[in-house]
């Protein structure tokens, strides 16, 4: 029955920042930042999903920051990052530049991955100047451009009108999701979480989830239903790999494969067997080898600068 905002032990358990620190978005919202890893190192940055926290990439964050400085930051009103007033795609972008500029040195280059609502975020800001200056390429997890709602399959019933206004009504619903049970187990791991998933992947993922106030999850989830993306990922124009599990619900592989068709960059798809919209979680192992990849393939740091800074 603990209200617990993650676990606190295992692999999916939060490693301890080096360093953390509060970033101002355009509107005054402050984010909560986490850096890990070693300062000179070549720089990943993690956007989380709907209803999550920095504590979701805790698996990417541990592999990573052996030889990475990995910048992890809580959405507005998720984790401990205070609510805000202003929940749009916009703000989504807004807060993305702001980590960006705030951690990154003027023109220094880093690997940006996001899921599900993260992944959004940069679809929101591709377009701008901070993220064309510091985005080297990115990692698209489980996540779409439009038609959420209307796409999901999350309810069990044939396309239609009747399927989407029931998850409408499901994804939106001002109800509280109340203590980590048995049930709520379940009903997570359904709704968001491939049928193999293991029992210790669910409990990660249920804490995270509960612990996000019913408010901020009602909030973006209007923002979600409306979402209209489609000429970010037109403007995407980095590197940009792709991962689906195709057993999402909740942004299923329609989503991915109409990315690809956008991207002017696209690097590659992968479809993930029987997992879920968990990605992260699901396959820690095969996602933080691609975001690795990525960076080894574009990142560009100036070897100098890094030997004075690790000096």
């Amino acid at each position: 029955m603990s209200r617990l905002m993650h676990v606190s032990s295992g692999p999916y358990a939060p490693p301890v920042p080096a360093r953390e620190l509060a970033v101002t978005s355009a509107d005054g919202s402050r984010l909560h930042v986490e850096v890990h890893g070693r300062e000179g190192a070549p720089a990943v940055v993690l956007a989380h999903g709907w209803s999550c926290s920095t504590a979701f990439w805790a698996a990417q964050i541990r592999d990573l920051a052996v030889d990475h400085r990995v910048i992890a930051y809580d959405q507005r009103g998720h984790g401990r990052s205070p609510v805000a007033v202003a929940h749009s795609t916009d703000a989504l972008a807004d807060d993305l530049e702001a980590v960006l500029e705030e951690t990154l040195a003027p023109g220094e280059k880093a690997v940006i991955a996001g899921h599900s609502m993260g992944g959004m975020a940069v679809l929101a800001a591709a377009g701008r100047a901070r993220f064309r200056e510091h985005a080297v390429a990115v990692l698209l997890c489980s996540t779409g451009s439009s038609r959420l709602v209307a796409e999901s399959l999350v309810v069990p019933l044939r396309a239609g009108r009747t399927r989407t206004w029931l998850t409408r009504k499901v994804l939106g619903t001002r109800a509280p999701l109340g203590p980590v049970t048995p049930t709520a187990r379940r009903i997570l791991k359904y709704g968001t979480m491939g049928p193999g998933s293991a029992p210790h992947m669910v409990e990660a993922c249920a804490r995270i989830v509960h612990a996000c106030p019913r408010a901020v999850r009602y909030a973006w989830s209007r923002v979600l239903d409306s979402l209209d993306l489609d000429h970010g990922a037109r403007e995407l124009a980095v590197p940009t790999a792709v991962f689906v599990g195709t057993a999402d619900r909740m942004t299923p592989p329609v989503h991915a494969r109409a990315l690809v068709a956008a991207l002017p960059n696209c690097v590659g798809i992968t479809e993930l067997p029987g997992l879920g919209h968990m990605t992260p979680v699901e396959a820690p192992e095969l996602v933080s080898a691609k975001i690795r990849e990525l960076a080894a393939t574009y990142a560009q740091f100036d070897q100098g600068d890094q030997v004075k800074e690790g000096a």
